[in-house]
């Protein structure tokens, strides 16, 4: 089955100097795999705007089908995605007349919950509205700025702001059917198995076995202690079609390397399965 293939663009200097955790990165790219798209890369850019339309650019040329921008489309100074996304697409910016009229009523109800009357749609708040030309604004249910949607021939770019609430917010109203669309019947399916007694290195050959006989599961150790006293979680993980017997074939894979690694003295102290 041919993979659907997904990258993510993290814009902010907070995130570069470690000001902020990139828990949008984690949850972004947890979500795209349990809807079974492929997630290639997660970028960590600055607020600069030739900065993001390079970023961008070297994405495109990569004929990603989706790229998912988050960060940089508020009415502050640095926040500039969405200049650096005209620029990778050579579009000018222009008061888009939907995007504008999201911003408005979300002024006009927050004027409402302050008694304000008058709402004065200041250069700043212009700034959100303020689009590449042929991109879609898409609803923010939580905040102010809308989400952007761009079509470039293959590959549909969506950029999110990168506030986790309303983020997540945009992506399972709008983005998440966008996204599921060309992914069909895909499902993403992983189940963990925690063991001790046995060296990573040693385990090695064993995942190698289990892997070669089961080309669909993915196998991948992460050990929690030392090499010395080893306690090793083991990961298998699968994306296929609903008719493709996902459980079943992880079972197998399972069963194979548990056996494998009793037969080496290794013990077998915990598992678990996730679904999506």
């Amino acid at each position: 089955m041919t993979t659907i293939d997904l990258e993510i663009i993290c814009i902010g200097n907070e995130l570069l100097i470690g000001k902020t955790l990139n828990t949008n990165a984690q949850w972004m790219g947890k979500r795209a795999t349990q809807m079974g798209l492929a997630v290639r890369r997660i970028t960590f850019i600055p607020d600069e705007i030739q900065e993001i339309a390079m970023a961008i650019k070297e994405t495109l040329k990569r004929k990603t089908r989706f790229i998912l921008t988050t960060g940089g489309l508020g009415p502050t100074f640095d926040d500039k995605t969405l200049e650096g996304l005209a620029l990778a697409l050579n579009r000018k910016l222009e008061v888009n007349r939907k995007a504008l009229k999201m911003v408005k009523e979300k002024y006009e109800t927050y004027a409402r919950r302050s008694h304000t009357e008058t709402v004065e749609l200041t250069k700043p708040r212009l700034k959100m509205a303020t689009l590449p030309k042929e991109t879609v604004p898409l609803p923010n249910p939580v905040g102010t700025a809308p989400g952007v949607q761009a079509e470039i021939e293959q590959t549909t770019l969506i950029a999110l702001p990168g506030v986790p609430r309303e983020m997540e917010a945009i992506f399972e109203e709008t983005v998440a059917p966008i996204l599921m669309q060309p992914s069909g019947d895909r499902n993403f399916f992983e189940r963990s198995i925690c063991v001790e007694d046995i060296m990573e290195s040693s385990l090695a050959p064993l995942i190698d076995e289990v892997m070669k006989d089961n080309p669909d599961v993915y196998v991948k150790s992460h050990p929690k202690g030392e090499e010395s006293n080893p306690h090793i979680e083991i990961h298998f993980s699968t994306t296929l079609g609903k008719a493709e017997r996902q459980e079943e074939r992880l079972e197998r894979a399972v069963m194979q390397l548990s056996g494998a690694i009793k037969i080496s003295g290794g013990k077998i102290i915990s598992k678990n399965m996730t679904d999506p």
